[in-house]
């Protein structure tokens, strides 16, 4: 251990540092062959002051010493021996000491052969060469195998990423043990609030102060920032985050912890910042017995059950005990991916069946409310991509629209006890085919709720913006264009959308239909979304989180350009949430009720057969007119509004 400590010590040295100490190495070997070189001749160990006998035969060693050295340490710079000391150990370098040493020989003998040193045998010149080629060859073959292996491994640690743990807890230790093999990252050092941590070590690893961090990252290289405060609450985490933003360098958060605890973690383990960090608000802890209302031991059905918002709310509700889940879904990839992840985790004790099937199709919804008799029905199945729909409209009508309607009078006629609708935002003064058969799809709800013969069924709506993380949301092509090197694409700099998390926005799904079973039905819930976002300022905030710079006009060497591509059509600057002004409060802070205008359902189920002959017919210009009851705008009237 002393030998490995002062293999790396040497090894820490600078440059410079280390050309000098082997510069000086092989004056000293110099020294050391004449010395040698004397007691082959004479039979007589010289010193400095020399023996008696050796002043009787009036011999001076230190002339040859100070010849050797004048004539060594110029062949051997020049030979290029203090360029790269500990890489010189192979064929080459074997040619070049061979080489070096020739000519040092030959100059050596010269001198004392046939100019002659006083008080140097002529022997001297013969013998002292050849020592000192082996004492050369075997001083670097020497670090090659001490210092060699410990080099080359030095040295691919060196051209690792650097990162630092920001936080010196258990967390912390844990994942600075469980990284210190990793080949594919280095760990440098822990960043830390505690200030009476900085300056000491943990681990061999020194501990910084945060406020330091612009500082490291230019010095020691940070590639990026792994944070290890698992119960860390939110507004620390997100001002954390906005100082690592500043900062340019990337940030990963913790594995799971079984991972730590296992040791097993490699860069992959370590994922970007959670969405919800971009967010920059806590979520409100959900109310359990809302939660269990219409779940727990109770048959749910999940209608577009692969989709973002579907596969999540399966996997909200079946950690509430359902007695079973009923997957329905018309993608056959997308429903063996649910199920299957649903099944390998619960499938002991929950039952999960995956249903293969449309909501259009009422043969097979009526077979499969036979079968099972659901309790609650959560239907999230929908085509909601603006361009496609705005591109398909019949499609997107028929499956929004009239799939919604299939199933909840199916549901109705099975005796369901709930049916909750996954709204939009969009669906307010729509600027789109999509947004507006989601209105549509409301409307039929609502007509349906206050029918005077209505059923046992208690229909409800749930309307919310756009879902983090989501297919299609912004936040996940964001990042894939930026692990491409850019461009993001943007389609105005002042898009502004509301976000919200796909976990907290099915935890409130959940909790709304709950509040719906207990009222009269027909309720149109409204999620609280916050503030809105500027989609620009997400990009950026995802570019700095990246370790990476927006290129612009204040930074023309940036890392990732944005394009601004110009409006889709049917897209909107600004969502809105509400038709009017009247939200209701209701017992949860994030949900709201709305109270919004609609058709009897004799009139609108008289303006729903007209529109099923105009789709029939794809009579677009006809179907554009009968949508006119859900308030939807021409793009120019969008644009004008805006």
């Amino acid at each position: 251990m002393p030998l490995h400590r002062l293999a790396r010590g040497l090894l820490a040295l600078p440059r410079a540092g280390k050309r000098l100490l082997v510069l000086c190495v092989d004056v000293a070997l110099c020294v050391l062959t004449v010395w040698l070189a004397f007691y082959l001749r004479l039979g007589e160990w010289p010193s400095w002051a020399s023996a008696p006998s050796l002043r009787m035969l009036g011999m001076r060693p230190h002339y040859a010493a100070l010849a050797s050295i004048a004539l060594a340490l110029p062949i051997f710079i020049r030979g290029g021996f203090y360029r790269a000391i500990f890489r010189y150990t192979g064929v080459a370098a074997v040619r070049a000491i061979c080489m070096a040493m020739l000519l040092y020989g030959a100059l050596f003998a010269s001198l004392t052969l046939f100019i002659g040193l006083p008080g140097v045998p002529r022997t001297v010149g013969i013998i002292q060469p050849l020592t000192l080629f082996v004492a050369v060859a075997l001083s670097r073959l020497l670090a090659r195998y001490w210092l060699g292996g410990l080099y080359r491994k030095q040295s691919a640690l060196d051209a690792l990423p650097k990162m630092l743990i920001y936080g010196a807890g258990d967390a912390g230790r844990q994942l600075a043990a469980a990284l210190a093999h990793n080949i594919e990252m280095r760990v440098v050092g822990f960043l830390d609030d505690d200030a009476s941590l900085h300056g000491h070590t943990l681990n061999h690893l020194p501990v910084h102060d945060p406020e330091r961090l612009p500082d490291l990252v230019a010095r020691l290289e940070i590639k990026a920032v792994l944070l290890a405060m698992p119960r860390l609450d939110r507004a620390r985490r997100n001002a954390i985050l906005a100082r690592m933003a500043e900062a340019h360098v990337a940030v990963r958060s913790l594995p799971a912890l079984t991972s730590l605890a296992q040791g097993r973690v490699s860069f992959v383990d370590l994922h970007e910042p959670d969405i919800d960090d971009l967010l920059g608000r806590a979520p409100v802890a959900p109310d359990p017995q809302l939660l269990a209302r219409n779940i727990t031991d109770k048959v749910v059905l999940v209608t577009g059950a692969g989709g973002s918002i579907g596969s999540e709310l399966c996997r909200q509700i079946i950690v509430l005990a359902p007695a079973a889940l009923l997957l329905l879904e018309q993608s056959e990839f997308a429903l063996y991916r649910i199920h299957h992840a649903l099944a390998e985790q619960y499938g002991r004790t929950i039952r999960v069946v995956p249903l293969l099937g449309s909501v259009r199709d009422a043969a097979r919804l009526s077979e499969i409310l036979r079968a099972f008799s659901p309790r609650t029905i959560y239907h999230a199945a929908a085509y909601k991509h603006v361009p496609l729909v705005e591109e398909n409209p019949e499609e997107g009508l028929k499956n929004n629209v009239f799939g919604t309607l299939v199933s909840a009078r199916t549901a109705e006629a099975h005796g369901v006890a709930d049916f909750v609708l996954i709204s939009t935002d969009k669906a307010v003064r729509p600027a789109n085919i999509m947004g507006a058969s989601k209105r549509l799809a409301e409307m039929a709800l609502q007509a349906l709720a206050a029918r005077t013969e209505k059923g046992a069924t208690c229909f409800s709506m749930v309307r919310f913006g756009n879902v983090l993380g989501s297919s299609g949301s912004v936040a996940p092509r964001f990042r894939q264009q930026i692990r491409a090197g850019g461009p993001i694409t943007l389609t105005h700099p002042e898009m502004t959308r509301y976000f919200m998390t796909i976990p907290e926005a099915a935890q409130l799904v959940i909790q709304a239909g709950a509040m719906a079973s207990s009222g009269t039905g027909g309720d149109v819930f409204v999620l609280d979304m916050g503030e809105p976002v500027k989609i620009l300022h997400l990009a950026r905030r995802m570019v700095a989180l990246s370790g990476l710079t927006v290129q612009d006009a204040t930074h023309p060497d940036g890392d990732i350009r944005i394009d601004i591509t110009g409006l889709r059509p049917g897209e909107k600057l600004y969502e809105e949430l509400l038709i009017g002004d009247n939200p209701e409060p209701t017992a949860h802070p994030r949900i709201m009720k709305a109270r919004e205008n609609f058709l009897p359902w004799p009139e609108l189920e008289t303006h729903l057969a007209r529109l099923q002959t105009a789709l029939d017919a794809g009579d677009r210009p006809r179907i554009r007119q009968l949508l006119a009851i859900t308030g939807i705008q021409t793009r120019e009237e969008t644009a004008t509004s805006q």
